[in-house]
This record gives structure tokens, C-alpha cells and sequence, in this order.
């Protein structure tokens, strides 16, 4: 099997919308996509954009994203029950949406919804539009809950810190096991590791199967970000 090419995606926890503005235009051009984390303040303790701020703006804003165009985001939903969520982040145009296995009981509802969104049954999408679902796991839960998905979704993301919804946690070895446990019975299955994720992390997830890598504060606070992308991809 081939390897497959690394990508690097820059996580935002925007407290206003004028911030996730001002995120969303600072990597145009340098990423292809970037994970917009949403807090509720109930699944995680910390709120983000728009629960901070105003959630209404989410109606309002259809079609109207930031930078819409020139840069993809993916949605970190780390709300409790997303199902309710999902219509909203499609029809403001997220390419990727990530729910956390932890927060519902309705894990078929949101792959149905994003699937149906994908077939044009949902929402008006050009054929070519492909709209991928992931679903995210805490290093405390065993993977064989996603037996019943992990066929099904387009790719799973593992936290690699404990404390979900802080950034600049120390990464968790424990999540390393768990990598490698998915690659060797799923080995089709794209694997994203967001929490965690630095220099010294990156090389170990990329060598236990990881090929997406979501990273926080060690991309926003480099003062090279071309850079610190190149050197997150080594392996």
C-alpha cells in the first residue's frame, strides 16, 4: 500500500466571530484546510465561536463564511448532542464534519444527515461536493465502540490530550496504542490526531498510521507557520 501524503491543519478556537475572521484570513493560501473548534460550554467546559458569542449569527451567516472560497474548514463539534448542530455547519459550508462518539446517542442520525447532505437530498450541492464525517474518540474510550461506524465514516480523529477543549495540554502516549491498534484492523481508514501535536508527537503519529494532524498552539504561536507546517509533517 502506498503511503499516503500528511496534512497539517491549523486548529482555531475562535471566542467572536471578528476573531474567526481574522483566523480563517491568516491561513489562506498556506493550508487547504482548517478545523474550527466549537464549544458549548456543556460537553466541554470552555464556549467558542458561536456559542461565546451569539448562536443566532448561525442562521444568519448561510453561505457567507469567512474567506468562503478560498479556504476549507472542518468542524470540531464538542457539543452535547450534535444531531441538533449538523444541518447548520452543512449549510454554512463546512467540508468536514467531526462528531465526538462521547456526546450522543444518535451516531447513525448524524452519518445518515451528512450523507443525505452529500446525495443532494438535503441541500443543493454540486455532484462533485463530497462532504466527509468523521467521528472522535477521548484517549479513555476503547476503540471498539466504532465498530458499528468506523466502515461507515470517511475517517476517525483522536483526541491526543485528556482534557478535551484546552489547548497546550501535553500530549498523551496512550493515543499512540490506540493508533496503532485501528491502522492494523482498519487500515483504509484515515486517521486524524488533534490535541497534542508538536514536533516532538507528530514524528510517532505519522509512524503509528496518523495522516492528519490538527494542531493548536504550536502553529499559532510559531512565528514561521510555513515552517512549523513542514517540520509537523517529517516523518
Amino acid at each position: 500500500m502506498m503511503s499516503k501524503d500528511i496534512e497539517i491543519i491549523p486548529a482555531l478556537m475562535p471566542k467572536s466571530f471578528s476573531e474567526l475572521r481574522e483566523q480563517f484570513e491568516r491561513f489562506v493560501g498556506l493550508v487547504e484546510t482548517v478545523q474550527l473548534d466549537v464549544m458549548d460550554g456543556i460537553f466541554v467546559p470552555n464556549k467558542s465561536w458561536p456559542y461565546s458569542e451569539n448562536i443566532e449569527m448561525l442562521k444568519e451567516l448561510r453561505g457567507e463564511m469567512p474567506s468562503w472560497g478560498d479556504i476549507n474548514f472542518e468542524v470540531d463539534l464538542m457539543i452535547q448532542n450534535p444531531e441538533r448542530a449538523v444541518n447548520d455547519w452543512l449549510l454554512l459550508g463546512a467540508s468536514r464534519i467531526i462528531a465526538h462518539i462521547e456526546s450522543t446517542h444518535n451516531m447513525d442520525a448524524i452519518i445518515a444527515e451528512v450523507k443525505d447532505c452529500v446525495n443532494g437530498k438535503q441541500i443543493d450541492l454540486e455532484e462533485e461536493t463530497h462532504i466527509e464525517i468523521g467521528i472522535a474518540l477521548n484517549t479513555t474510550t476503547e476503540n471498539k465502540i466504532l465498530e458499528p461506524w468506523v466502515e461507515r465514516v470517511d475517517f476517525v480523529q483522536f483526541m491526543g490530550i485528556e482534557k478535551i477543549g484546552f489547548q497546550g495540554q501535553a500530549f498523551d502516549e496512550r493515543v499512540i496504542r490506540k493508533i496503532q491498534d485501528l491502522h492494523e484492523q482498519h487500515p483504509n481508514v484515515t486517521i486524524s490526531v488533534d490535541g497534542g501535536v508538536n514536533f516532538e508527537s507528530a514524528p510517532k503519529l505519522i509512524a503509528a498510521g496518523a495522516t492528519r494532524l490538527v494542531s493548536g498552539s504550536t502553529i499559532l504561536k510559531s512565528k514561521d507557520i510555513v515552517e512549523t507546517i513542514n517540520q509537523l509533517k517529517k516523518r
